[in-house]
């Protein structure tokens, strides 16, 4: 008789270690105090030495410190040896990895606006949303005002309005995408809740509103729109007549601008008041009543010619950036520049494409003083995105991408907009602003200009975030990060550092080294996996992260979810250095 044996076993899912890398142990090492522990003033040498970072005082360090240790001993209460322990003063090697996690040590300076924000709106890349309106799919999804609010709580400040004349009640408007299944939406709910949602405390620069204007046919619904723009703000509310440059953000603070096509004032229709020889074959009672009531037609259509008129004049005064139209094909035009005024043109990803391979420079230079708007293509009905970088590298400051979804691209724009304290408009750089500028996305003969060298140590926080089994049911995760830069095309390349094997907190002391022609437009691209063997690896986080601003030394870098919502506690420490090449003046 067979007899079979059954060995029943328990897996450790908790972290293989909480020990710091050896590294960081040696850096604790270099700066400790003879006490073994290190203070406030040890801190100091620290970030000055190390972090290159002068502004620090002792009193901020020692704050920091008493946060630090706060918040060690609620996280890891087995660090303290009792609950009623006073709060140190100094940090142990444990306390000083933590304090190298925390957001005081965050890879992006914590400054807010530092940008120059009195230059013209054209000088600056625009946080841009795409059919704001949209919850999911371009065809059937529903329309809400709740996507905009999303959108303006991330930071967005241009939107995108589809106005129809409303189905149901005609006298009205209402959102919605033309020609598909979307239901609709009420224009003056997403008015109300863009009023409501454009500003905050901590950004209060200028929300631009785009319309798409299908009411071309019902002037009295454009005057309609005109009355609900100057109700719903009021003195928010910017209007000017052309002008021959755009105001800057800093003018624009609390703002609120619409942007569409301005309708064309139609001319009141002549009437010819000599009757013709016909008339007097017709007897005079009939002459006289027809008199009477071609009279009276004649009233009705001036009273209606003028009321469409003023409709439309109100409708034209709210506008503040007047976009022209694009003739098929003809770049030429589209591009010219009129030195009396500005205005706004939009291409489609594809006309974009077709247009930089001969008209970059003419792209770069009609931007300098004028707006452009990009816009995903129309075959996009699952409402994917596009590489922004085409748009940004030629000056477009709205390239427009659909906000609803997820995926590299959207990644890609969200970390362009975590640059300037996140307020949704990036001062553009000199190459983009210069007399004389050279197009440089395609360009292969470029010199490196700076050296960005990063050191990947280590990761932590999934085990506070993720269910032990959410990355595999047998065995703790086996993470590994891919390390990139996203940029002009000569400097765009992705790298991965090894797999760690069954570890919540991997260490992975891997270094990689990005020769960067255009640093002024590189995005260093984070993103964590969780490598499995037999189906597709597993997204652990991302961020991306806008090279011109990243603080030197050893930083915290927190990574997102696949929407880009911070992953509470989930984090990498890595090491940034540049080495300089060739002189490149980044803003």
């Amino acid at each position: 008789m067979n007899k079979c044996k059954v060995c029943c076993f328990w897996r450790n899912f908790g972290p293989a270690s909480n020990e710091p890398p050896k590294a960081i142990k040696e850096l604790f090492k270099k700066y400790k105090s003879k006490e073994g522990v290190m203070g406030a003033k040890e801190l100091v040498h620290f970030v000055n030495n190390e972090q290159r970072d002068n502004t620090i005082t002792q009193e901020m360090a020692q704050e920091m410190i008493k946060k630090i240790n706060t918040t060690r001993k609620k996280k890891y209460p087995k660090a303290l040896q009792k609950k009623d322990q006073p709060i140190k003063d100094y940090l142990s090697v444990n306390g000083f990895y933590l304090f190298l996690y925390s957001d005081y040590n965050a890879a992006l300076p914590p400054t807010g606006v530092y940008q120059d924000m009195n230059a013209p709106l054209s000088h600056y890349f625009i946080f841009t949303g795409h059919n704001s309106y949209l919850t999911g799919n371009q065809l059937t999804s529903d329309c809400s005002d709740i996507p905009i609010i999303n959108a303006l709580e991330r930071g967005v400040r241009v939107i995108e309005l589809d106005l129809w004349r409303c189905k149901k009640n005609k006298d009205d408007v209402e959102v919605r995408h033309g020609g598909t299944l979307t239901s609709p939406v009420e224009l003056i709910r997403c008015l109300e809740s863009i009023k409501e949602h454009a500003f905050t405390e901590s950004n209060n620069y200028p929300v631009i509103i785009t319309f798409e204007d299908h009411l071309t046919s019902y002037p009295k619904l454009q005057g309609k729109v005109a009355e609900m723009l100057t109700d719903t703000f009021g003195e928010m509310l910017y209007t000017t007549k052309s002008v021959e440059k755009f105001p800057s953000p800093a003018e624009l603070k609390g703002k609120i601008l619409i942007s569409t096509k301005p309708p064309k004032v139609q001319e009141l229709n002549e009437h010819d008041e000599e009757a013709s020889d016909s008339d007097y074959k017709h007897d005079s009672a009939n002459k006289k009543l027809s008199e009477d009531v071609q009279e009276g037609e004649e009233e009705e259509e001036h009273d209606e010619d003028d009321a469409n008129s003023n409709c439309i004049t109100e409708y034209i005064h709210r506008i503040a950036i007047i976009a022209k139209k694009f003739k098929k094909d003809d770049y030429v035009g589209a591009l010219r520049i009129d030195p009396q005024k500005v205005t706004r043109l939009s291409l489609s990803e594809s006309e974009l494409k077709s247009a930089v391979g001969s008209h970059a420079t003419k792209i770069i230079r009609f931007t300098q003083r004028n707006l452009l708007r990009i816009y995903p293509s129309g075959l996009r009905i699952n409402s994917s995105n596009y590489n922004p970088l085409l748009g940004w590298a030629h000056g477009a400051q709205m390239v427009a991408l659909n906000m609803q979804g997820y995926g590299h691209e959207l990644w890609m724009m969200q970390g362009m907009f975590r640059a300037n304290g996140g307020c949704g408009y990036v001062k553009k750089p000199d190459i983009l602003l210069n007399d004389d500028p050279q197009p440089v996305f395609f360009l292969n003969s470029l010199p490196v200009k700076k050296i960005l060298k990063v050191k990947v140590y280590a990761g932590d926080g999934w085990r506070f975030h993720f269910n032990e089994h959410y990355f595999d049911c047998c065995s703790p995760p086996d993470f590994y990060t891919v390390v990139g830069i996203v940029g002009v095309q000569n400097d765009t390349v992705k790298k991965k550092t090894k797999v760690i094997e069954d570890d919540w907190t991997p260490i992975w002391d891997q270094e990689f080294e990005f020769p960067l022609t255009v640093p002024e437009l590189a995005l260093l691209q984070i993103e964590v996996y969780e490598h499995d063997i037999t189906n597709r690896d597993d997204f652990a986080g991302q961020t991306y992260l806008p090279v011109w601003e990243l603080r030197t030394g050893i930083r915290s870098i927190s990574l997102c979810d696949e929407k880009g919502d911070t992953l509470p506690s989930v984090k990498l420490l890595l090491y940034l250095d540049f080495e300089n090449v060739y002189s490149c003046g980044i803003n």
